[in-house]
């Protein structure tokens, strides 16, 4: 078990080592880093993200790196700090949203930076382009934010465009995969809600039908009202008031419209769907397994021939954090935790078996680092892993983008390891995940 006073005395030796003028901490010229939020250091700082005080994955807002509560950095900033890099910027920035402050304000235009290779963008895929809070979700959050959510695949080339080939002295770091994970689940998410609806439109419909004189034409009429009404965008209430109205008004079935009489039908209906609802996501659950064990060989094969073979020397890729262990995740049933768990295991099985033997890449267990955290707090100096220090009410969108200082709950939280609910590390965890770094790289020899 790697001890919090163990990293300490680790990244102790290797600063000394660095100060004492040793060649080892001259080893890498920059770094350059892919990923998702939990590498990202500003892609969205613009516009009414920067104006609310967010722009990063974390508490944002704290400027005083003091031990007993960090200042709002990033484990890449921490990192190249260490390493006597200067500290990471964006390659990227802008949003495609509409705006949340200011709805009218509109896309701000994205702009590469080309002395910039942090090319981590919060809600980043390994592979696909549509990831969390991107414009093509069909939440309204998303449509207001809309993260750029560019895929690691498009990220490696995007830097390849610039230099062609690495140095083979940059420090690479490679940590993807959790947007695969959350887009997936929300996307079944929508499909069972979707099969559900069906569900219980047609267990409605044929109940209210059932009476009439003619229910197949009486079927046909309540169909159209409830679809109609359906599709202005009204609640499920005035969808099934439309539709009890319809059917009353079908030869002999006047009865149905006395809520003594459909009352029972819409609870039949309604179980009916959550359990299309639940059918459709135990069916479809092997799906994401399947799709997350896809994706981690893929970000493992972008690894070795698009970064090792291009000539990078010095690859750090770490492993996806367990997130069944999120704030989130644990209020799921424990089907659905067990679901998001098979999901990072795969994805974590996948991307170790195609890096297996991988001249130049040190794989760090960040998912072990983690767990073992959560299993032993104390030891590393945290006090809650259960809960989030943000209370995202208080930001203008319920994003962790946007979570400072001054939206965090009461009482003192300096020491929680979740910035939010779905798992973001707060900017104290994000020291201890420096240190991981920093100790396994010292381990490997690279420092």
């Amino acid at each position: 078990m790697k001890h919090f006073t163990t990293l300490a005395a680790t990244l102790g030796a290797a600063l000394l080592v660095a100060a004492c003028g040793g060649n080892d901490g001259l080893r890498f010229s920059s770094m350059v880093s892919f990923g998702d939020s939990l590498s990202d250091v500003g892609t969205y700082k613009v516009g009414d993200v920067a104006t609310a005080g967010g722009g990063k994955y974390t508490v944002n807002g704290i400027t005083v790196d003091d031990p007993n509560n960090p200042a709002s950095k990033n484990w890449t900033e921490r990192v190249a700090a260490q390493l006597g890099l200067p500290a990471p910027c964006s390659a990227q920035t802008g949003l495609a949203g509409a705006g949340f402050l200011i709805p009218t304000a509109g896309p701000i235009a994205a702009v590469f930076h080309s002395r910039c290779f942090n090319y981590a963008q919060g809600g980043a895929r390994v592979t696909l382009p549509v990831g969390p809070s991107n414009v093509a979700n069909p939440d309204a959050a998303s449509k207001a934010l809309g993260q750029l959510t560019v895929p690691v695949m498009t990220q490696i080339q995007n830097h390849l465009g610039i230099v062609k080939q690495f140095s083979g002295t940059e420090l690479v770091t490679v940590f993807a995969g959790a947007n695969d994970v959350l887009q997936l689940l929300d996307e079944l998410s929508l499909a069972a809600t979707a099969a559900g609806n069906t569900a219980f439109a047609t267990s409605l419909i044929g109940q209210l039908a059932a009476g009439a004189t003619d229910p197949a034409t009486a079927a046909q009429a309540i169909g159209l009202a409830f679809q109609t009404t359906a599709a202005s965008g009204a609640d499920m209430n005035t969808i099934v008031g439309a539709a009890v109205t319809a059917a009353a008004t079908q030869a002999g079935n006047a009865a149905v419209g006395d809520p003594a009489v459909y009352g029972p039908m819409v609870v039949t209906a309604q179980a009916a769907g959550e359990a299309a609802g639940a059918d459709y996501a135990a069916l479809h659950g092997g799906d994401l397994v399947v799709a997350m064990g896809t994706a981690g060989a893929e970000l493992a094969n972008a690894t070795r021939t698009q970064i090792v073979a291009k000539g990078a020397k010095f690859v750090a890729v770490l492993t996806l954090p367990d997130l069944s262990l999120t704030p989130a995740s644990k209020a799921q049933s424990l089907e659905t935790q067990g679901l998001i768990h098979l999901m990072v295991t795969t994805f974590n099985t996948q991307l170790r078996a195609g890096l297996a033997n991988t001249a130049h890449v040190k794989i760090i267990d960040i998912y072990a680092s983690i767990n073992d955290q959560v299993a032993n707090k104390s030891t590393y100096g945290l006090t809650n892993v259960d809960g989030a220090a943000c209370d995202l009410t208080k930001t203008a969108l319920e994003k962790v983008l946007l979570c400072t200082k001054d939206t965090l709950i009461a009482g003192d939280v300096s020491h929680y390891m979740f910035a939010d609910t779905g798992g973001h590390p707060t900017p104290y965890e994000l020291k201890i995940i420096s240190e991981v770094v920093i100790s396994d790289l010292t381990a490997a020899g690279w420092l």
